[in-house]
């Protein structure tokens, strides 16, 4: 397993951006939002430059829009190469999601938001060929976010773990494991255990996906809206998700791990606590799981 320490990280948002650089916190990365730094001259993206002398970056995009049916935005596509080459991250990722379609005046509009794909083989066509182009361009594999969804579609070939195992065998892509976003879906469906149903969506994956599907994993908090749970990262990671993602850890063993917080942005300080939990969690989990693989060992003979 790699060193958890080295793998987990936090969100760069702007109001940080001169604490981190003075206080340098350990930090396995920092994730940033992909579209924010497409301009290569502006003072965002000096700062990029910057924050990549000291942490790895991981890139993370809202724009690609790998669901659509009619295709990429080749501009976006071309920004984002150049931003990669410049930055050279460790991770690219984007969402499994449409967001562009004919618009009925001519035209393609963008909806500006992450829709939901159906789990369909023609929905899994269209994705495969969007990512592959995409990773053509960027010559790497990236990673796909499964959503939350406050919708579902009534058609459907594979759930939604088989889509994501499907997905990586046929197209190469990684799967960046959001594991806030599968609790918000099992609460919004009012599941009797969510948490027990987050757990056996693991299961699957565990047995359906190709060895070393997963990439990164995210870990947010939520908040209740009209009596709607919403993927808002606006608090704390709940005690359900860290629950969960100790699950994820014992099905996945550790893996690098990000702390994500966008709205009602709190002081640095807390963001390194949250942090702090999931890389004492991963290491307690990793010896835990060390502790057992050499008891098993001794049992059979082949350990010392």
């Amino acid at each position: 397993m790699p060193t958890t320490a080295l793998s987990c990280g936090i969100g760069l948002r702007q109001p940080h951006y001169r604490e981190i650089m003075t206080i340098q916190p350990a930090l396995g990365f920092v994730e940033v939002h992909s579209e924010n730094f497409f301009n290569p001259h502006d003072a965002a993206a000096q700062v990029l430059v910057q924050v990549r002398a000291v942490y790895p970056v991981s890139l993370h995009g809202v724009g690609l829009a790998l669901g659509s049916a009619c295709g990429l935005d080749d501009e976006h596509l071309y920004r984002l190469a150049g931003l990669v080459e410049r930055i050279d991250p460790v991770r690219v990722s984007d969402h499994a999601c449409f967001a562009r379609a004919p618009w009925a005046q001519g035209g393609i509009v963008h909806a500006n938001d992450l829709l939901p794909i159906a789990f369909t083989e023609s929905a899994m066509q269209i994705a495969c060929a969007n990512i592959q182009r995409v990773q053509d361009r960027l010559k790497r594999p990236i990673l796909i976010e499964n959503l939350s969804s406050y919708l579902d579609f009534a058609d459907r070939d594979y759930s939604e773990p088989q889509f994501f195992a499907e997905l990586g065998r046929r197209s190469g892509c990684g799967l960046l494991l959001d594991i806030n976003n599968l609790m918000v879906n099992a609460l919004n469906a009012s599941d009797p255990d969510p948490l027990l149903s987050v757990c056996n969506w693991i299961d699957e994956l565990d047995r359906l996906a190709p060895p070393g599907l997963i990439g990164e994993i995210h870990l947010a908090g939520f908040s209740v809206q009209q009596e709607l749970i919403i993927d808002d990262h606006s608090s704390p990671v709940s005690e359900p998700v860290w629950h969960a993602y100790a699950y994820a850890l014992e099905q996945f063993g550790a893996l690098p791990t990000l702390i994500e917080w966008d709205d009602r942005l709190p002081a640095l300080s807390v963001l390194l606590d949250e942090r702090g939990k999931a890389m004492t969690l991963a290491e307690r989990i990793s010896l835990r799981m060390s502790a057992s693989v050499k008891h098993s060992a001794r049992l059979y003979g082949s350990g010392p």
